[in-house]
């Protein structure tokens, strides 16, 4: 019994694709001019059809060399299924775009585009396809936001970026969980190193984009960022993420201290409410302030913006003592963006943030956090926002 090689059956099932795929395109093309002719241009007496001409159109599944294109007389129909001057499917472009997103540079797509369809991308092609997505962000970033989040995260990132020479500089970046729960990032900002007024035009952008009232601003301890933020939500409470204090106060202290005092930070940070929290420090304080001062003393500082999160119900404290939730986003576009060493020019670093924000908001969107979702917390919210800005929950 004969046996077809794998290779011939898969060229035998591809150019039945193929063909099967013309045939169908070809019917569709019959029923638009027919449609055509009969519907949008009834009273063109002497217009009608022109047989056909001919053209190749490349599809995932292989190219139609010989696809048969109706035309009429006056050469006014133009079918739907594809540009005049278009000749393959966005399927390639919306690839190019997915392996940009994924890291890969435009010289490593163009190289896989060859190797793969044997069709010549150059890296500029490249580049000028993903440039499609530009426009978008800028609608993107300017869209209206919803008036009320319940928390808004701070968080800037840093990559690599090129301006004749390469540098460091910040991707600031927001994120926030608005009533129902939902965490979105709400804008991203490319350049510069980050600063206490780098952060201001942040938010005032926010504020003018409709983000008016916000109960809880959740980030580090930038020096200025909380006047920052204060003068543009006055009304709203302030969280130093606890986990950075604790980061930046291990490295002094002295080994064979550190997990008896890690211990005891720990009682502070996890009691039930914000009394025995503030018990727990003064305990702490205590014991160790003797053998580190300046670090007790520094605690002792900060203490009511590292304890804010015991103002609001306690299904939610473990989103809300700390920037966890943003940082893991800024770990997840570093992984991204590491591949690329540099990245040429800020659009370019937009158009992978953009991207991947898209993703993020998608997936988040059919989502809540744990515990905001529960009725008597979005109630309480919903009181402290009244209490606040003395208005009533959007309808």
């Amino acid at each position: 019994m004969a046996t077809i090689h794998q290779n011939e059956f898969r060229n035998l099932l591809e150019d039945s694709v193929t063909q099967l795929l013309k045939e169908k395109l070809e019917m569709l093309m019959r029923e638009e001019i027919k449609n055509f002719l009969q519907v949008e241009q009834p009273g063109e007496r002497h217009n009608s059809r022109n047989g056909y001409y001919e053209r190749s159109w490349e599809t995932r599944h292989g190219k139609i060399d010989d696809l048969q294109v109706p035309r009429d007389r006056q050469g006014h129909f133009q079918t739907q299924l594809f540009e005049p001057y278009q000749r393959r499917e966005g399927w390639l472009e919306e690839t190019v775009i997915h392996m940009y997103k994924g890291g890969m540079s435009t010289r490593d797509i163009a190289k896989f585009i060859e190797s793969m369809f044997g069709t010549h991308y150059s890296p500029t092609t490249v580049s000028n396809i993903t440039n499609t997505v530009l426009e978008d962000i800028q609608q993107w970033q300017s869209r209206p936001l919803e008036k009320r989040y319940s928390v808004l995260y701070l968080d800037g990132l840093y990559i690599k970026l090129r301006r004749n020479t390469v540098d460091s500089e910040v991707i600031y970046l927001a994120m926030g969980i608005n009533e129902q729960g939902r965490r979105e990032i709400l804008g991203f900002y490319v350049g510069g190193q980050e600063s206490s007024n780098g952060w201001r035009e942040v938010l005032q952008d926010l504020y003018r984009r409709g983000l008016q009232e916000v109960l809880l601003g959740v980030f580090d301890g930038l020096p200025g960022l909380e006047d920052a933020f204060r003068d543009v939500y006055p009304q709203a409470d302030v969280q130093h993420c606890v986990v950075h204090k604790i980061r930046s106060t291990m490295p002094k202290i002295r080994v064979p201290d550190k997990t008896e005092f890690l211990d005891d930070l720990k009682t502070i940070y996890t009691a039930l409410d914000g009394d025995l929290a503030r018990a727990a420090f003064d305990t702490v304080k205590d014991k160790w302030s003797k053998r580190y001062p300046k670090e007790l003393k520094s605690w002792e500082q900060q203490l009511s913006t590292l304890l804010a999160y015991y103002k609001y119900p306690p299904l939610i404290r473990p989103a809300i003592y700390t920037s966890n939730a943003i940082e893991r986003t800024n770990k997840e576009l570093r992984k991204r963006l590491r591949p690329m060493n540099s990245l040429p020019n800020i659009e370019a670093a937009e158009k992978i943030v953009y991207l991947e924000a898209l993703d993020y908001n998608e997936t988040w969107s059919g989502r809540s956090i744990r515990g905001f979702s529960d009725p008597e917390t979005k109630e309480k919210l919903t009181k402290m926002f009244h209490q606040r800005y003395g208005t009533p929950a959007p309808a």
